[in-house]
């Protein structure tokens, strides 16, 4: 195992009838922007559970953020949150809401000229402004970790920033609050949530044997209670579970000690940049063929996942050949497709995603061994 170091300062409160804490977590006097996305928080009777715990509270609203956070879209609440004073932000919905919130913590308080560069550069920020969430869609983990991932329309890209600055103070997980979301989200949020954990998990051997069996845990969770939820999406129980799974699959402690890779995340963020593909259909796309392309230096891992998990039998080569189509196959359960042949992608965006990577100059994956030629393999390998 390797050495690490960890620190989470996030207080969750779990459960139903939670959103009730909330004057309890948010100091009386704040000033506090509501930030939220499409309005679905409307229709299920979100908003007004937060109206009314926070009842007599100055508050500024904020809506509209997308499912992929533009920067545009930010820059304006940003704006809104300076002129209007605002020194609390509250997220209200899912995790691409709550990353644009935290984007908006940083820039907020930014002195620099240009706040893309947060994102684009990793400027040094030294303030900001302090976060809470009320998480109504499990996904990214983003409740309990302190990055976020902003698209900018402008010039088609979109980047992670990461800073303990925006760790929120306190996340509430309602499991009733998800009881509205349509199968789409829900199997997206499963398929996130399964992703990323193999981006710490499947890599190799460093006998971090916590992390591997936590690993193996989160990902017998969401495929044993992802397809209960998606049948049932008001089985409290199911939901409790995937919601959890999804707060562990991204809050640092299956990371810890252990070799991780990315590249997964890394080349689907290019495809919804150029494409507008939702994120975790991306990921669909890219990891089973990731995983083939890589088969050799992920093998005794795709072995122990294939055992552990999946418990499949066989000799070694049939147990990588069957963890990879196991892969595949839950994607195509959860109705995501894996092939890039089901979007508008085509030898033209492979091309560009290439030359991306070329111009950034950066190699990824847990050897630095997924170069931009790699890449190229990968995604023409999910167009056959």
């Amino acid at each position: 195992m390797n050495n690490f170091h960890y620190f989470n300062p996030v207080k969750i409160l779990f459960g139903k009838g939670q959103i009730a804490q909330l004057p309890k977590q948010i100091p009386a006097d704040a000033r506090i922007m509501l930030t939220y996305g499409g309005g679905s928080i409307f229709k299920n009777g979100v908003y007004d559970q937060v109206k009314l715990a926070l009842t007599g509270r100055e508050i500024v609203e904020f809506g509209g953020i997308e499912a992929n956070p533009t920067y545009e879209t930010l820059m304006k609440a940003v704006e809104i949150a300076r002129t209007e004073k605002v020194d609390f932000l509250l997220s209200v919905g899912g995790g691409s809401v709550l990353d644009g919130t935290k984007f908006m913590a940083a820039a907020i308080p930014f002195t620099g000229a240009d706040p893309w560069q947060i994102v684009a550069n990793r400027a040094k920020i030294t303030t900001a402004v302090p976060i809470g969430a009320v998480l109504t869609l499990p996904a990214t983990g983003s409740e309990m970790n302190y990055y976020a991932v902003i698209s900018k329309k402008e010039t088609h890209e979109k980047k992670g920033m990461g800073n303990a600055l925006v760790y929120p103070k306190f996340s509430i997980l309602d499991p009733e609050t998800t009881y509205s979301l349509p199968p789409r989200q829900i199997a997206n949020g499963i398929a996130d949530a399964f992703t990323h954990v193999m981006e710490q998990y499947m890599t190799y051997p460093v006998r971090a044997e916590m992390q591997d069996r936590m690993s193996e845990a989160v990902l017998l969770t969401l495929i044993e209670e992802g397809p209960k939820m998606m049948a049932n999406p008001t089985d409290y129980d199911s939901v409790a579970n995937v919601m959890w799974a999804a707060t562990m699959a991204l809050n640092g402690l299956l990371a810890l000690g252990v070799p991780t890779d990315w590249a997964t995340h890394q080349i689907g963020h290019e495809l919804t940049a150029f494409h507008g593909i939702d994120h975790a259909r991306t990921l669909a796309v890219v990891l089973p063929h990731l995983l083939e392309i890589k088969k050799e230096s992920k093998r005794e891992k795709l072995i122990q996942y294939a055992k552990r998990v999946w418990q499949l039998s066989g000799t070694d080569d049939e147990l990588v050949a069957g963890a990879i189509q196991k892969t595949a196959d839950f994607y195509e359960s959860l109705g995501i497709p894996t092939k890039a042949s089901a979007y508008s992608i085509n030898a033209d965006t492979i091309e560009k995603v290439v030359q991306r990577f070329v111009e950034r100059g950066i190699n990824f994956g847990e050897h630095a061994d997924i170069t931009p030629e790699v890449v190229g393999e990968i995604l023409e390998l999910s167009l056959a």
